[in-house]
């Protein structure tokens, strides 16, 4: 099976209309697949390929997505780089993916130390060479890359295909519904699953997308109250920023406003009726790097009978709880679907994502009577900082990596600001001062994961088999 290109039939479909706006400037269909065909004709004079495999480093502006979209017509791989990482990370990833030409905007130029990267100025001056796009693309083909913590410490290159991404948006549209007018507000990076994938619905339903390169409250509750956007991606902790704008303004969201969808963690029930009191329906998410967005999701109208729920799963996805016999029983999150990815890539290449035709999730949870699921732990251990995912596993390497660490054990602390934070627990095998820790953490890891506090202890709490139990330092706190 085949998918006409996205780029070339949205532009044919609805060439006139709105693709992307940011700042003052706007771009439509038309407009934007000829900025792609022509990026697509500068990459190719470097060489870039349908057989290369392209990283990209770069801030949520419009040059990252001409380029992106013009990788889109080259036919290659792109593997997105989170520009929050520390240059030590980004070269992990650059290196695992085996990536054959690294794009990185001018202004981030300095994380990337031991590659040479291609400068966004060096593509733009860069003169066309002659090319023929593809008129279609194979569903499989991979499209984006997208590395993803877990629980051994090291990040898996996870492949997003183009039947995930159809099929992720095609879901989404049975879920919410889609209108000609739709904008959508996109401050989340796009470089995570959740950017990009505003993108990829933008191309495949003729939605324009309304681009911030950060998340700013102020401009956001300007465009929902004056009905210039219709959806909006938000995590609890930017869902907060907004409610608490529009009340101090004595606002409410425009009569063409349409729904906020929450992802990246559970959205505290006080949330919930704040929005509902200022006329903004908020849809809370269940999904994962691996799923390519939301598998499930909440409707508005049970948010209220179902406080804590994520829904049920959008309309070609199935949920089951392994080992589970009745509703309310919890287990493991077993994930069925074209949406899910194909497999990982690198040092996780040969590690099978399906293999009895099911993503093992590695989250808890249950489903009740009437099929709703409801998240009990992510991924157990997992620290959800201001939208961001950050595993403990990954710290407590990079602090057992240093000297005069003999054991470490890392879990999340409640935070007004960002949800949680990390906070860290060390024994020592010699003298160390906290201060020395922290900044040799700062230096190996991004700040989001950098332990907000570090505490020295003389043990730390383990099972018979020697297993950390972090659960147990979450009690120390």
């Amino acid at each position: 099976m085949t998918y006409p290109n996205w780029l070339t039939q949205r532009s044919h479909l609805s060439g006139s209309r709105m693709a992307l706006s940011f700042h003052d400037q706007q771009w439509t269909f038309s407009e934007v697949n000829e900025l792609a065909l022509e990026y697509a004709g500068k990459l190719a004079s470097f060489g870039i390929n349908t057989d290369s495999r392209v990283a990209i480093l770069a801030k949520s502006t419009p040059d990252f997505v001409f380029i992106m979209y013009g990788c889109l017509h080259a036919g290659c791989e792109m593997v997105m780089l989170n520009e929050r990482l520390a240059p030590a990370e980004l070269a992990y990833q650059i290196e695992d993916s085996a990536a054959d030409f690294v794009l990185v905007d001018d202004v981030l130029q300095e994380k990337i130390e031991e590659h040479v990267p291609v400068l966004f100025s060096k593509i733009k001056a860069a003169a066309p060479s002659d090319w023929v796009p593809a008129s279609e693309w194979k569903k499989d083909r991979t499209i984006s890359i997208m590395y993803t913590s877990g629980t051994t410490g090291h990040p898996k290159g996870v492949r997003q295909t183009a039947e995930n991404h159809f099929s992720s948006a095609v879901s989404s549209a049975l879920n919410i519904g889609i209108a000609p007018e739709d904008v959508w507000l996109c401050s989340v990076p796009l470089f995570h699953i959740s950017g990009f994938s505003i993108l990829m619905r933008s191309l495949i339903y003729g939605m324009g997308v309304r681009l911030y390169e950060k998340f700013d409250a102020e401009r956001s509750v300007e465009e929902i109250c004056n009905g210039t956007v219709t959806h909006v991606s938000v995590v609890s902790v930017t869902l907060e920023r907004i409610l608490r704008t529009i009340e101090e303004r004595g606002a409410t969201a425009s009569p063409k406003f349409k729904a906020v969808l929450a992802g990246g963690g559970p959205v505290p029930v006080a949330y919930i009726r704040r929005a509902e009191e200022l006329q903004i329906p908020v849809l809370q998410t269940y999904g994962m790097t691996e799923t390519s967005s939301q598998t499930t999701t909440l409707q508005p109208a049970d948010a209220e009978r179902k406080i804590g729920s994520s829904g049920k799963p959008l309309f070609l996805y199935q949920v089951k709880i392994e080992g589970a016999e009745n509703a309310g029983e919890a287990g493991e999150i077993l994930i069925h679907g074209p949406q899910v990815t194909p497999g990982y890539i690198g040092r996780f290449s040969e590690r099978e994502v399906q293999a009895d035709g099911w993503l093992h999730t590695g989250d808890i949870g249950y489903l009740d009577e009437e099929g709703f699921l409801f998240v009990v732990d992510r991924r157990s251990d997992l620290i959800v900082s201001g939208g961001e995912n950050v595993y403990p596993a990954e710290i407590e390497k990079v602090l057992l990596a240093h000297p005069a660490v003999r054991e470490a054990g890392v879990c999340g602390a409640p935070d007004e600001k960002w949800g949680e934070v990390p906070v860290a627990f060390v024994v020592l095998n010699k003298p160390a001062e906290t201060e020395e820790l922290l900044a040799y953490c700062k230096q190996q890891i991004a700040s989001y994961k950098t332990p907000k506090q570090l505490k020295l202890v003389e043990s730390l709490p383990r099972n018979a088999s020697n297993k950390l139990l972090r659960r147990e330092l979450k009690t120390w706190l």
